[in-house]
């Protein structure tokens, strides 16, 4: 088993301001994990009183990923993640779901956030079958992503690259493209795509909630067209349905009516 970070020491705290909101904070705040201030309860109440449907886009993009490493591990025959912008740990986290069903899964996280790094040691209770590690690294850095990557995967083996909600912070879509392709050329014949992010174009009151919390001064997170979205994949084979609003993606059986959610995503293999 390998269980290995790069150590947040106390710099890692002394980093992290509890005055202020913290956007992954409010995040686990509405995912209910209880890793956050009264601030960021303040400030998600906040955004959920503009668009209480927020809570439904974070719940969903949640089981999204549930879904995607779940078919990843049994019908595609991973055991190699790499889980780029992280978030804070909650429940489901990649290694716990891979591991559930492949204990021999081993796991890489990536995240450069301060709080995140200083709580990187809640995603390294591997089995001992498997490995999981965690990479102090900026999303706009990947040579150094896959450098560290490679002490932890083998990166001559299928490895499914993560990218759930990370790429909206990329301000320029046409540079998140160019992080994703160059991440992906990194990766072998079989590896797979997972991303998922916020879209424009399903629900005006969501746009307009967005557009302001990234106009309060805090740090922007970008909302896409689906278009854009699926452009992440160029040159992949999408698996089907393809690129849909997340609980369209491959949804366990509910007797609940699907409703389409500002949050769109895909899996696609490289071929």
């Amino acid at each position: 088993m390998t269980d290995h970070a790069t150590t947040p020491g106390p710099e890692a705290h002394q980093k992290i301001d509890t005055s202020v909101p913290h956007s992954a904070r409010i995040w686990n705040y509405w995912l209910g994990g209880e890793d956050n201030y009264a601030v960021d309860q303040e400030a998600g109440d906040a955004y959920t009183a503009v668009f209480p449907g927020i809570v439904t886009i974070a719940r969903s993009s949640r089981a999204f990923l549930r879904r995607n490493i779940t078919y990843l591990v049994a019908e595609a025959g991973i055991r190699q993640f790499l889980d780029v912008g992280t978030g804070l740990p909650t429940a489901d986290n990649t290694h716990e779901v891979a591991q559930r069903i492949a204990p021999e899964s081993r796991i890489v996280y990536v995240d450069n956030d301060p709080l995140v790094v200083a709580h990187a040691r809640d995603l390294l209770h591997s089995t001992p079958e498997g490995a999981t590690a965690f990479v102090d690294a900026d999303v706009l850095d990947p040579d150094r992503i896959l450098a560290a990557a490679a002490e932890t995967l083998d990166l001559t083996r299928p490895t499914a690259l993560v990218l759930s909600n990370i790429l909206g912070h990329v301000a320029d879509h046409d540079q998140a493209c160019s992080i994703v392709t160059r991440l992906m050329d990194a990766l072998p014949s079989g590896s797979h795509l997972s991303i998922n992010d916020g879209s424009r174009g399903v629900d005006p009151d969501f746009e307009q909630a967005q557009d302001a919390y990234n106009e309060s001064g805090a740090v922007p997170y970008n909302l896409r067209t689906v278009d854009e979205i699926t452009a992440y994949f160029d040159g992949l084979e999408l698996i089907e349905p393809g690129v849909v609003s997340v609980p369209f993606w491959r949804p366990e059986p509910t007797f609940a009516t699907l409703e389409p959610v500002g949050e769109h995503g895909g899996l696609a293999r490289k071929p």
